[in-house]
């Protein structure tokens, strides 16, 4: 330490050394016990609360208030000297000639001649001088602005306090720094600036005062950014954002003083002082400050682009232009400082709000990114315009009517994979009447079904209504589902058949939870937020009619439809989120053609069986589904001769780019019954038309026999089915798409057209029965 500058022996009045006399000990070992000293007093004060930090700030606002004014004085009371500064060290342990700086009292001359750059090495350090450099030092000089809101929590008005007593920061530092650098640089030559950065003390009227203030102004620096510092540490802590690392920071006192923060940050301090000398490490303070000013600046743009409502700040000159300016000046300057410091420190930005993103926990504070999204997404659905749609650009948009989600995963998933890119839409209906009920029962369901949706990985939307009955509900949301050009196109239902239900919630092990029926966090399970399945035998909320009904309305609304079966079948591999490279090899059969009213010919290429080949090809591009391969088949004529089918369907394919294998099938091969008729009749009148029930049940299980005649060949088994013969196992048929009738005109034969569809899936395993009435492929270039 130094105790002023003193006259050297023999020298004349106006000649003055600033190296001074060495009172302590001097060194590395020296220096960081003096500052773990100093930083152990102003711990102290920060420890022991808010009220004795304000007043010992208040007492160091004086102390350096009162050598401000020393300074300001001296530069006009003070006349010209010469100031012998200490000696520098040379090569091989040997000393420079002094050097000797000048004040020279107000000259122009010495103004003109420090307004060029004229970097040099910083004598403390050795290092060369740049804009950047500097610009590092000095601006941790003015960080102290950010300590009013760092103790935002303690004001008693932070919203009227903070703006004022920032700005008022601002405004005065700002005038008391350019009156310091007019003043020396009017007054002071190049030599003495450069070589002493305790000049003041050599030109003022009494020299202690100016040690006393640079010792009130770096405490009072270390008081604001230690108790700044631990206040934002013990609001991390309090919102659980790191979890157990920062368990200590919550501790607090009776009154409500966060010390075990403050003693948290006095320790990470103390690391700091080990580096040594200040402008050491100036340069990655700076870069960190500058990294905290520019989150601040991105918020605050954040909130302004979001158009939030409730972000009105009084700051009259506000704009998102003033935000984006803020934010890109700390950007430019982190890079011109340190290019290494700025790429670390953005890139510990990022790791940790990835892992804050990980963590995912509730907030008390709302998240700024969905008020971004929300922004956007309306912006952006506004010019998806429905007028401008095109088949090019066509794709599976699903509503998924659930009853139960227990018993209806693997299709949850299944409907996920077919979905490729387009929305996707969980629908339920709960059957009541708001007018008989004292609330809403459906906004209380919403929590269960999001968080289905989130264990089961699936994306996916969740809308719920309210209905007298299924029908009535499956038409509310096919009606209002989606938003502007995002809209269902195509309806995905279970299919209505006598089997047991089963609770798929007991065997996936992404649903597997503690018996008690109770999550880690003490939140109810979500195997207790929805019903057990329907027990066998027991009444269903839809009767057969209303869901033939359903079918109907949908096509009605000109609306695709797809019925699934037997998907708890499916391979679990296949419903998997890998990769599929690993899978076993599997068939997906495709049979482009209404097995019910059977003919060869341009039925293959109606827009309908163009929709089940399209809808196999987007499963086949499902990574689960790479490695199964697509087969078509093609059932001829009775008098349709073999090949010409096939050629033209395989013209067909290459112009879809559709890679598949094709299998042309004679009608009756694997059944007993005999050919079909061969009159035409309009499609879906097949229940309606000159066919008897016996007939249509007849033509019903020989399809059936057909399409498992197909899938035990592709055994390697005999024509009878899986029963029929020995031959060596092949790749089993994992999932089977069949052309989905219209229902029949007339109501009363609802009943009947569900247990044709009954008899003609039976035994196929995972089958999807599907119709489509929008065009889907287009060849033009």
């Amino acid at each position: 330490m130094s105790s002023g500058p003193v006259c050297a022996p023999g020298g004349s009045p106006d000649s003055t050394r600033s190296s001074g006399l060495q009172v302590l000990p001097q060194g590395y070992g020296w220096s960081l016990l003096y500052g773990s000293l100093l930083l152990g007093l102003v711990g102290g004060v920060c420890t022991l609360g808010a009220g004795l930090y304000a007043r010992a700030s208040f007492l160091t606002f004086l102390l350096v208030s009162g050598s401000l004014a020393s300074v300001l004085v001296s530069f006009v009371a003070v006349g010209p000297r010469s100031i012998t500064l200490a000696p520098r060290p040379g090569p091989n342990g040997s000393s420079l000639p002094p050097q000797v700086g000048h004040f020279t009292g107000f000259n122009s001359s010495t103004l003109k001649a420090n307004l060029g750059a004229g970097y040099a090495k910083d004598y403390t350090t050795g290092a060369m001088m740049t804009f950047a450099s500097v610009f590092a030092v000095l601006f941790n000089g003015c960080t102290g602005i950010m300590a009013g809101a760092n103790m935002s929590g303690e004001l008693k008005d932070p919203s009227r306090a903070i703006p004022l007593g920032t700005i008022v920061a601002v405004t005065y530092t700002f005038f008391i720094y350019t009156l310091l650098f007019f003043l020396s640089s009017f007054t002071c030559d190049r030599t003495l600036l450069q070589e002493d950065y305790g000049f003041f003390r050599a030109i003022s009227l009494w020299p202690p005062l100016v040690l006393i203030g640079i010792y009130a102004t770096a405490l009072s620096a270390s008081m604001s950014s230690l108790i700044g510092a631990s206040r934002i540490l013990h609001a991390l802590a309090q919102d659980d954002l790191f979890g157990m690392i920062l368990a200590p920071a919550k501790v607090v006192s009776r009154t409500g003083n966060p010390w075990g923060a403050v003693l948290y940050s006095w320790g990470l301090v103390q690391l700091v002082l080990l580096a040594g000398k200040l402008n050491t490490l100036a340069a990655v303070v700076t870069v960190f400050y500058l990294v905290a000013y520019a989150a601040v600046d991105l918020s605050c743009l954040s909130l302004e682009w979001a158009s939030a409502p409730n972000f009105r700040p009084t700051f009259s000159l506000f704009s998102w232009h003033t935000c984006l300016l803020g934010v890109a000046s700390c950007l430019l300057m982190m890079f011109l400082i340190s290019p290494g410091a700025a790429g670390g420190s953005l890139l510990l930005m990022g790791l940790l709000s990835a892992l804050l993103t990980a963590r995912g926990g509730p907030s008390s504070w709302g998240y700024v990114s969905q008020a971004l999204l929300f922004h956007q997404v309306r912006k952006y659905l506004l010019r998806l315009d429905v007028r401008k749609d095109h088949v090019k650009f066509w794709r599976p948009q699903l509503l998924l009517l659930v009853g139960n989600p227990r018993g209806a995963l693997p299709l949850l998933r299944l409907a996920n994979q077919l979905k490729k890119g387009g929305l996707y839409v969980l629908g339920h209906v709960t059957l009541g009447d708001l007018d008989c009920l004292p609330s809403d029962p459906v906004q209380p369901q919403y929590g269960a079904w999001l968080s289905l949706v989130d264990r089961a990985q699936v994306k996916a939307f969740v809308d719920l209504t309210l209905s007298p009955s299924v029908r009535q509900g499956a038409q509310h949301l096919l009606r209002i589902s989606g938003l502007g050009g995002m809209k269902p196109n195509t309806l995905v239902l279970g299919f209505y058949d006598d089997s047991a239900p089963q609770d798929h919630f007991l065997t996936d092990p992404a649903f597997s939870e503690a018996a008690d029926g109770i999550q880690e966090g003490g939140s109810p399970a979500l195997s207790s937020l929805f019903p057990p399945p329907r027990a066998p035998g027991s009444p269903r909320a839809l009767s057969p009619q209303d869901y033939v009904a359903t079918v109907a309305d949908a096509l009605k609304m000109n609306k695709n439809v797809v019925l699934a079966r037997a998907c708890g079948a499916l391979p679990p591999e296949r419903l998997s989120r890998g990769s599929g490279a690993t899978s076993p090899p599997h068939h997906v059969d495709v049979w482009p053609l209404n097995l019910l009213r059977p003919r060869g010919g341009p039925g293959y290429v109606d827009v309908c069986g163009l929709f089940l080949l399209q809808m196999a090809t987007i499963l086949g591009m499902v990574p689960a589904w790479h490695s199964a391969r697509l087969r078509i088949f093609l059932c001829l004529g009775p008098r349709e001769a073999p090949g010409a089918a096939e050629g033209r369907l395989r013209a067909l394919l290459s112009q879809l780019r559709i890679r598949a294998e094709v299998q042309e099938v004679v009608w009756g091969e694997g059944a007993g019954s005999g050919e079909p008729e061969e009159e035409e009749e309009e499609e879906g009148d097949f229940v309606n038309g000159r066919r008897g029930d016996a007939e249509a049940e007849a033509l019903a299980s020989s399809a059936n026999a057909l399409v498992r005649a197909q899938q035990g060949r592709s055994r390697g088994e005999g024509p009878g089915g899986p029963e029929g013969g020995d031959g060596e196992g092949g790749p089993a048929t994992a999932l089977t798409f069949l052309y989905l009738p219209r229902p029949p005109a007339d109501a009363a034969r609802y009943t009947r057209y569900l247990a044709l569809l009954e008899t003609l899936t039976r035994d196929l395993g995972p089958t999807l029965l599907i119709h489509g009435v929008t065009p889907v492929t287009c060849t033009d270039l």
